[in-house]
């Protein structure tokens, strides 16, 4: 993908900023220019990203999809600076990614809970709140607040070890929206989970985008959960990771999942299907 076309599939009114200009922050949230990450190896350079461009406007819901290894995860710690850049350029509303997680811009909800089994729920939620300085009886007021988000209502004294996976996933989910980020990250939360409960938690991240409209960035390995959840829907090579597609979704804003058996639901997850089968060909022929 060029750099032009970093913007492609974008909502209608939302325009590329000028080569090298920090992008509006009302327009964009996120701002990957040519960005390449190489790890050290004794034998030889392994490239997890190559030049990757896209740009991520404020309020979508964008998934990265593609196969093991192919760099989704890699590309959502380089946003949330968890991981340094080889080469090119990232800005999160405007900052580097540094200034952006100093500034606790966004939530990260990793693929395990991470919660600590000692705590209660609501000592969970409350903990980073806390770190931050904030009165306990602020940080609580807060953290039951976001657990009501979540539908965790009456589960606070309640330990990690007491829910349900699906439970511990919405309360991580819960801890992350509690600095009331406009950006949330998500790396396959939801991967482990049986489709039952998935299926469930994808109803309930949709409905919360809905409601909240925070820009999201998720990475997955379900065609089905990208393209339920996503106003676009990133698919990105095997090693190095690149994008090769963007897919705008057609999808009607509101959904509810008996939408996975229409006609345009299909579609789109066909399109997906398509440009993963394509990478997977270039791959095998390069």
């Amino acid at each position: 993908m060029n750099a032009p076309d970093r913007l492609q599939g974008l909502p209608s009114g939302v325009s590329a900023p000028a080569t090298g200009a920090v992008p509006a922050a009302a327009d964009i949230a996120v701002d990957v220019r040519r960005a390449s990450v190489v790890y050290p190896s004794a034998d030889a350079p392994v490239r997890a990203l190559h030049e990757v461009d896209l740009a991520i406007a404020q309020g979508e819901f964008v998934s990265l999809i593609g196969p093991s290894g192919c760099g989704k995860t890699t590309l959502l710690r380089v946003i949330a600076d968890l991981e340094p850049i080889t080469a090119g350029e990232v800005l999160v509303n405007g900052m580097t990614p540094r200034e952006a997680r100093l500034a606790r811009a966004y939530g990260y909800v990793f693929q395990a809970p991470a919660l600590f089994p000692w705590r209660t729920v609501l000592a969970n939620v409350m903990l980073p709140l806390q770190i931050q300085g904030r009165a306990k009886a602020e940080a609580e007021a807060i953290a039951r607040e976001q657990l009501a988000r979540v539908s965790l209502t009456g589960f606070e004294r309640k330990y990690p070890w007491q829910l349900s996976g699906g439970m511990q996933q919405r309360v991580s989910i819960a801890r992350a929206l509690g600095f009331e980020p406009k950006l949330l990250m998500m790396d396959e939360p939801f991967g482990a989970l049986d489709e039952i409960t998935r299926d469930r938690l994808n109803e309930q991240l949709q409905q919360l985008w809905q409601r909240e409209r925070r820009t999201v960035v998720f990475v997955t390995h379900s065609i089905a959960e990208a393209v339920y959840l996503s106003t676009r829907i990133v698919v990105m090579s095997p090693r190095p990771g690149r994008i090769l597609k963007v897919i705008p979704s057609t999808l009607p804003d509101a959904r509810t999942l008996d939408l996975r058996d229409s006609p345009e639901f299909m579609a789109l997850a066909h399109e997906v299907r398509e440009g993963l089968a394509a990478g997977h060909g270039a791959d095998d022929e390069s």
